[in-house]
């Protein structure tokens, strides 16, 4: 079976972005654990770059992944606007929006559209190191913007269901249906 890296960004004193006393690496970390689980619990190896409020440079992570021989990489955020409630939605960001890495992004998307996010698309970003630097297949998942209360609402409410579904979109990319 595959093996997945999966990265919970920001951490330890990079809180990543903050609304109302919300810290994005606090959401991502409990996300990133449980969708681990349900990749574990469905025969897939799982490498965390963390699993506790520490912070490391994303090259690090990147290196971190690389040396695994991982066969995906996938780096779970929170999005933030300018202004509170400015926007809504998921959003993966790939180096490339052509090959295995867009097959990753539009899977996890669709999935999490199905619970209930708005769906932003997938979107070529080419200076982040996670997505630049790995040798494998990767992803950033940007899961509803923190400074919007009804994607908080939705990430709160539906949380189980949204750890489903970005293992989900990583199973059915490994080569099965999903779980």
């Amino acid at each position: 079976m595959a093996l997945v890296v999966i990265d919970a960004g920001h951490g330890g004193s990079n809180p990543g972005a903050v609304y109302n006393g919300r810290q994005e690496k606090d959401d991502v970390l409990a996300l990133a654990l449980a969708v681990g689980r349900i990749l574990e619990q469905n025969g897939v190896d799982v490498y965390y770059t963390r699993t506790a409020d520490i912070y490391e440079p994303p090259y690090q992570k990147a290196m971190e992944g690389n040396a695994s021989g991982a066969d995906y990489f996938v780096s779970i955020h929170r999005n933030s606007s300018p202004y509170p409630n400015q926007y809504t939605g998921i959003e993966t960001l790939v180096y490339s929006r052509y090959g295995e890495a867009a097959r990753l992004a539009r899977n996890i998307n669709r999935q999490l559209a199905s619970v209930g996010y708005e769906d932003q698309g997938v979107n070529e970003q080419t200076d982040l190191v996670v997505l630049n630097r790995t040798q494998m297949p990767a992803a950033l998942v940007e899961v509803g913007f923190i400074n919007t209360d009804a994607d908080n609402q939705l990430f709160d409410e539906r949380f189980d269901e949204i750890a489903r579904a970005i293992a989900d979109g990583i199973l059915e990319t490994i080569g099965g249906n999903g779980a």
